[in-house]
């Protein structure tokens, strides 16, 4: 058995014995790990807030060459978002993004893009709460994309039709099946094709950089469009409705 150290954010906890505790953490070095808190439910733990949910902390834990929970030895906060506790909808967001992080993804499968865009949105959050349900849009980009998944918005998924060759006219749709935007003529192979309004391709195709202006300047019908794309996309390839996703609004 050898020790291993890493910086987290705790993304679950689950309650094991009267006095233990479970938790989930999604490192950068390491992806997610499960560990074994001994004493962490207790209300004098030698783990103290480190282990509260959306915490970034520092962690030592004993990892075993077999199956079965690893034991968390040291763990010491580095990070909270204290702002989160006062804004109902930025604290569903957080909580929203921690369920992708610790649903979304396997154990020990690191991503280090996804764990920065994780912090990065977190603090968003903290810093500009009023900002949430933009902030949460880059996030599940940034997660598709992480996760291989991420939509095709240059060219039809169809027919590969690059989207500069398009006519002037021509209606843009998207297909959560196809996995990105599909072009007139190739509407009828998909029966999830809905119709793009051209800010929310726009706002889409430019999500790789998130900037809180673009999102303040969509018309609240292109911002219903937006949540819908991305939701439909995460529900689907997650393969469920995330528990947070009705509590973002």
């Amino acid at each position: 058995m050898a020790y291993e150290r890493a910086s987290g954010l705790i993304v679950r906890t689950y309650d094991w014995s009267e006095t233990s505790r479970i938790i989930v953490v999604w490192t950068r070095e390491l992806g997610k790990v499960r560990l074994l808190a001994k004493g962490g439910r207790r209300l004098k733990s030698n783990f103290e807030v480190a282990l509260d949910l959306l915490t970034v902390c520092s962690i030592v834990w004993l990892r075993k060459p077999s199956a079965g929970l690893e034991i968390l030895t040291e763990a010491r906060a580095e990070e909270r978002f204290p702002a989160l506790r006062k804004d109902l909808k930025a604290l569903n967001a957080g909580y929203y993004i921690a369920e992708l992080l610790g649903d979304g993804t396997q154990d020990y499968d690191p991503h280090p893009g996804l764990y920065d865009a994780g912090l990065t949105a977190l603090r968003s959050l903290n810093d500009h709460s009023d900002d949430s349900l933009g902030t949460v849009s880059w996030f599940e980009w940034s997660w598709l994309r992480e996760s291989g998944h991420l939509p095709v918005t240059a060219s039809c998924v169809h027919c590969s039709r690059m989207l500069e060759d398009w006519r002037a006219s021509e209606t843009t749709g998207f297909s959560t099946s196809g996995g990105g935007i599909v072009c007139e003529n190739c509407r009828n192979s998909y029966r999830d094709y809905r119709v793009l309004e051209p800010t929310c391709l726009s706002f889409l195709t430019n999500l790789d950089v998130y900037v809180a202006a673009n999102w303040s300047a969509l018309n609240p019908s292109a911002r219903r469009q937006v949540r819908q794309v991305l939701s439909d996309c995460v529900v689907y390839h997650l393969g469920r409705m995330p528990r947070l996703l009705n509590y973002l609004s």
